[in-house]
């Protein structure tokens, strides 16, 4: 017989998250409040394993570390999906503690015009929770 309490789980999930940062605190962190939240999430490290996730999970949204071992890693990721025929439909939130750091003025929010939002590291629970339903949302 068939779990009930398996299928409750299944209909709660909202939508799937892609978290892409090379902190794991920080996934570890943000998936703890996501999924609280009622979300599935998966994670990666970098761009390589980014795209093997979502080939492999299709995620609904993608929140994207702006720079991770090279300071444009997330940026040149997030064009190659703009760009892609396929994957530009996914929206991206970029994370991001960039204005704290000498990269500021490298990359500007107009560098990234495609993306969904922009939430500068650190932020709260809330916070996150309501940029990433409001995109979804959008995205209906």
């Amino acid at each position: 017989m068939p779990d009930p309490s398996r299928y409750q789980m299944a209909q709660m999930v909202i939508a799937r998250i892609l978290i892409v940062d090379d902190d794991p605190d920080f996934c570890e962190i943000s998936r703890t409040i996501l999924e609280a939240a009622g979300y599935e999430v998966v994670t990666a490290a970098d761009s390589v394993q980014a795209m093997e996730r979502i080939e492999s999970d299709w995620p609904d949204l993608i929140l994207l570390d702006l720079v991770m071992n090279r300071v444009d890693e997330g940026l040149e990721f997030g064009k190659r999906l703009h760009h892609d025929p396929i994957l530009r439909h996914l929206p991206i939130v970029f994370v991001t503690s960039i204005a704290d750091t000498c990269y500021a003025e490298q990359i500007k929010p107009e560098d990234a015009h495609y993306a969904a939002a922009w939430l500068p590291k650190p932020f709260s629970p809330q916070t996150l929770i309501q940029t990433v339903g409001s995109v979804l949302e959008q995205r209906k």
